[in-house]
């Protein structure tokens, strides 16, 4: 099923609630939340108490992308914020597998990313636990990047290993996703896609979710 997240790094901080309902308006399945520290990743966003103070604001599911360097310690503070599934980094400090557990023993859904240089073989121990596997097509920290086609080869591995494997298991994409590069990721495998400025930044946010919803459902290859 194609799911389209919407990042809130391209939205309206200042209107950050009403922004969050907006998207819930416009027809997004999800919203994507992307922490970073400033030491995982050069730059530094918003923590747990941000993501609580919109919760109450909108019924979507809160997609909380952990760009983080020890995410394990931090598993139940964002549990407690609202998220809904938290993906975090497998380059990142913690211990993988208890990260994994962590979130799944408090009620989330659970998620692995993995950056560009980053073989997507390393996910496949932890598969069988997975709700979604994040591959990024930009490296992550900073908003606006342009998409690194060459990452499509990992996606179409990985869901060749989720296909081969019977499992159910969403690829998302995150990093340079419009009208144009929606369409070869959904090729490629994957099935949620996660845009900023392409939702955002569009004169109108329904019609720009509806036209890459569309657009990934033509091509997608499960």
């Amino acid at each position: 099923m194609i799911k389209i997240s919407p990042s809130v790094l391209a939205s309206d901080f200042s209107s950050l609630g009403a922004e969050a309902k907006r998207m819930e308006i416009c027809g997004a399945d999800y919203l994507h939340l992307d922490v970073m520290d400033g030491r995982f990743v050069p730059n530094i966003t918003f923590g747990a108490p941000v993501i609580k103070s919109i919760r109450n604001k909108t019924n979507l599911i809160f997609d909380v992308h952990l760009m983080i360097d020890t995410p394990l310690d931090y598993i139940e503070d964002f549990k407690k914020s609202g998220a809904d599934i938290i993906v975090f980094h497998i380059e990142s400090s913690s211990d993988t597998a208890a990260t994994v557990d962590k979130i799944i023993a408090c009620g989330c859904k659970a998620g692995i990313s993995v950056k560009p240089n980053t073989p997507v073989e390393e996910v496949f121990p932890y598969l069988e636990k997975l709700d979604m596997v994040l591959v990024m097509t930009v490296e992550p920290g900073f908003g606006g990047q342009s998409f690194m086609y060459e990452t499509m080869d990992k996606i179409k591995t990985l869901r060749s290993e989720i296909k081969r494997r019977g499992l159910s298991t969403d690829i998302q994409v995150d990093g340079g996703i419009n009208d144009k590069t929606v369409e070869t990721a959904a090729a490629a495998g994957a099935n949620v896609f996660v845009a900023g400025s392409a939702v955002f930044g569009a004169e109108d946010a329904a019609k720009a979710i509806d036209d890459l919803r569309n657009l990934a459902e033509k091509a997608f290859i499960g």
